[in-house]
């Protein structure tokens, strides 16, 4: 028997969770593990990517709170229509629409639901209703999978009770995020920077939760080093000088392999990062603030720093920038540590297993 798999996630625009998803969804299919996508909000960044690789995509096109109702009657039918023996929530409201749409759609002794947390520490005052309503629901799911450790134990500390919770890390493709100097050269000519001028990437969309501020903050401190910031509306934010901002970007391994070192000033709310895993995966020196679980994927690869502390975050810069031909062979032992311990056959391999449970 095939086992079949629902994904519903909040949206496919530009984002970890979104990446993730295309990652497994892709290798899972691969493997005769047949998958489906149905989107919250509209079709999004991702949605040919999964098309292309044989993957059915559907948009709801929820935009607000009272579409709710019919977006889950469309939900509802789908999982009607296509059978799935599994249905896999993404994010908050991904994972109530899954847990709902599971409860109304016929046969659901017969169906395995999953849940996928993805945050740790969130903003209990601008995240309170859907952490509550998650907590409700916490005991249908039939496994609860967080991608880090202090995500797991966050939720837990809110009273989400899992029948059964697993950590399953985000795998990182350490052939597509990896050192390039062709790619490197190009982009420094582009950007209009020396090719052995350190340089430091930030890549992040503007949120509280990304702590900008606190970048910028100690990047004006240290005049000498470059930066570009990366990830959408990032072009609207007044920056210092020795700053670029690119907005939103489709081509991050090529802008990885312009920079020396990856800085993440998240403030709250990462669980595993992908900006910092995949930065080190190409070659990145990781500078990263202590949130999630940003010191276990950095390790004794990189420097974590307090969050919210740009004296200390400069600090880290100056010194790392002191030396600059000792960058290249750190950032080399940095994604040896992605590639041993954080690699996508490991993260398909647990879902793998995890989706073979229903069959």
């Amino acid at each position: 028997m095939t086992v079949s798999v629902l994904n519903v996630i909040t949206g496919l625009g530009v984002g970890g969770a979104e990446a993730s998803l295309v990652r497994l969804a892709t290798a899972a299919q691969a493997r005769g593990l047949k998958q489906y996508v149905v989107s919250l909000g509209g079709p999004g960044h991702y949605a040919e990517a999964l098309e292309k690789n044989g993957i059915e995509v559907a948009s709801l096109g929820m935009t607000s709170l009272p579409e709710l109702p019919f977006a889950l009657t469309r939900l509802t039918r789908i999982v009607n229509r296509w059978q799935p023996k599994v249905i896999h929530g993404w994010m908050y409201h991904g994972n109530i629409m899954a847990a709902l749409s599971h409860r109304l759609a016929p046969g659901s002794q017969r169906r395995m639901l999953v849940w996928n947390l993805r945050a740790s520490n969130m903003d209990e005052e601008r995240y309170g209703s859907v952490l509550r309503w998650s907590a409700r629901l916490s005991r249908w799911p039939d496994v609860i999978v967080a991608n880090s450790e202090s995500g797991a134990a966050f939720h837990k500390s809110l009273g989400i009770e899992a029948r059964r919770m697993l950590v399953i890390d985000n795998g990182i493709d350490s052939e597509i995020f990896c050192p390039d100097g062709a790619a490197r050269q190009d982009v420094r000519r582009e950007l209009g920077i020396a090719s052995e001028a350190p340089l430091l990437i930030h890549p992040a969309r503007v949120d509280p939760m990304k702590d900008h501020a606190t970048f910028l903050k100690a990047i004006a401190q240290v005049p000498e080093v470059k930066a570009v910031l990366v990830g959408s509306r990032t072009n609207r934010l007044e920056v210092p000088p020795n700053v670029r901002t690119l907005g939103l970007r489709k081509d991050m391994p090529r802008l990885f392999a312009a920079a020396d070192i990856v800085v993440s000033t998240s403030a709250f709310g990462e669980g595993f990062s992908n900006a910092i895993a995949e930065g080190m995966s190409a070659g990145l020196l990781p500078i990263v603030t202590d949130v999630g679980d940003a010191r276990r994927i950095v390790g004794d690869a990189g420097r974590v720093v307090p969050s919210a502390d740009p004296a200390a975050l400069a600090a880290a810069i100056r010194e790392e920038c002191a030396s600059p031909e000792s960058l290249a062979a750190k950032g080399l032992r940095a994604r040896a540590r992605i590639v041993e311990n954080f690699s996508v056959a490991k993260f398909v391999d647990a879902f793998t297993r995890l989706y073979r449970g229903a069959e």
